[in-house]
């Protein structure tokens, strides 16, 4: 069979620990025999990192702005005991607030729903999208100890606020959804009601959104009593946190679908989960632990779709058409929704399904897909 072939490349960022072996068998099992594959690699692994004194993450998030589309593996972002533990030079910043910093965009985070789980939640019928957020905040905070006092210290900046903005509300546009958008304007009055009257603002460029502000306290109750179906717009903090909740409620922390997109149209793919620290000392050890590999396929598949609809859209109008590419990547996503809906699953989500299921490793699982591909 002939490959399907890559006009442009991407940019592939490996990572650590299990999410790195899940990327190499969901290469070997669901990309390259089907795809001649393009990328520009960057191993973004901690010992290369350290290696590199964190250099590779720069390139890595250049490369992207220069390529366009990046598909990213979870990576560890170390602690004071990792730090001793790895032997590292110092203790890396988190990799994701480096790319994140670099492109300045917003994260959109969604749940890939089955009908054979019901959400922990059962009035959430419908998904719920969270926008975060992707610039400043803690994750580019100064932080001190000094006296007995520990001290911290935020900053955004308004320019990176307004694209936030602008994004949320063009995805509402695009997809026809509610905008909500909290914060705690209350108590912080210049920071977090700078975000508030920003949106604001915003909001009367787009009077067809349907868009509410409110404190984050309240929305989060009315969330809880929703029925989904919105965009929550959230600060850096609060959206990292929320999407966790969202993605746990609807089934699984590898359930969940997430993408930063940079204002000036730059997409970085990747899982919203972390490296499975528990399920590598596992793999270490011999076994081949059943880690859910989906939010990692949709990372890829997210990639090759936004590569194969750019390539296309840069074509005259008369030689533009279809992308095989894209229609690859809804081909291996249906496969994944194929698999899971016949009952074969990872434990995570087997514990949870409403039908009988085969609980299976991951490798196993991959083979299913393949076999549905």
């Amino acid at each position: 069979m002939a490959k399907i072939q890559m006009k442009s490349p991407i940019v592939e960022m490996d990572g650590d620990e299990m999410t790195r072996v899940m990327w190499r068998w969901i290469k070997d099992e669901l990309i390259l025999p089907f795809v001649d594959l393009k990328t520009e690699y960057f191993d973004l692994g901690l010992s290369e990192r350290d290696k590199t004194s964190d250099r590779v993450t720069v390139d890595a998030a250049d490369a992207t702005k220069r390529l366009g589309v990046a598909v990213k593996c979870a990576t560890i972002t170390p602690n004071a005991a990792q730090v001793k533990e790895f032997n590292l030079k110092e203790q890396w910043k988190s990799p994701n607030a480096t790319i994140r910093g670099t492109l300045d965009g917003t994260i959109f985070r969604a749940p890939i729903l089955l009908d054979c789980v019901t959400p922990a939640i059962p009035r959430w019928t419908k998904p719920i999208t969270v926008a975060r957020h992707a610039y400043g905040d803690v994750y580019k905070n100064i932080e001190q100890r000094a006296g007995g006092v520990v001290i911290q210290t935020l900053h955004n900046t308004e320019k990176s606020i307004y694209a936030f903005a602008e994004a949320c509300f063009n995805y509402a546009l695009d997809t026809k959804q509610p905008l909500w958008f909290s914060a705690k304007d209350t108590i912080s009055k210049i920071y977090d009601g700078t975000f508030r009257d920003i949106f604001a603002e915003t909001a009367a460029k787009y009077p067809s959104v349907d868009y509410f502000y409110t404190l984050i306290d309240d929305a989060v109750a009315r969330v809880i009593r929703s029925d989904g179906g919105f965009i929550w717009a959230l600060k850096n903090y609060d959206g990292d946190v929320m999407s966790d909740m969202v993605s746990t409620v609807f089934g699984s922390l590898s359930m969940m679908t997430s993408v930063l997109v940079s204002p000036d149209g730059k997409y970085e793919y990747e899982a919203a989960h972390g490296t499975v620290s528990r399920h590598f000392q596992r793999y270490r050890d011999g076994e081949t632990p059943g880690t859910n590999p989906v939010a990692t396929i949709y990372a890829w598949s997210g990639a090759l779709r936004k590569r194969g609809e750019l390539d296309a859209a840069s074509l005259s109008e008369e030689w533009r058409g279809e992308s095989a590419l894209a229609v690859f990547a809804d081909n291996l996503e249906k496969a994944v929704i194929d698999t899971l809906s016949s009952g074969i699953m990872t434990g995570d989500l087997a514990g949870i399904s409403s039908i009988k299921t085969e609980t299976v490793n991951t490798l196993e699982f991959l083979s299913a897909v393949r076999a549905r591909l």
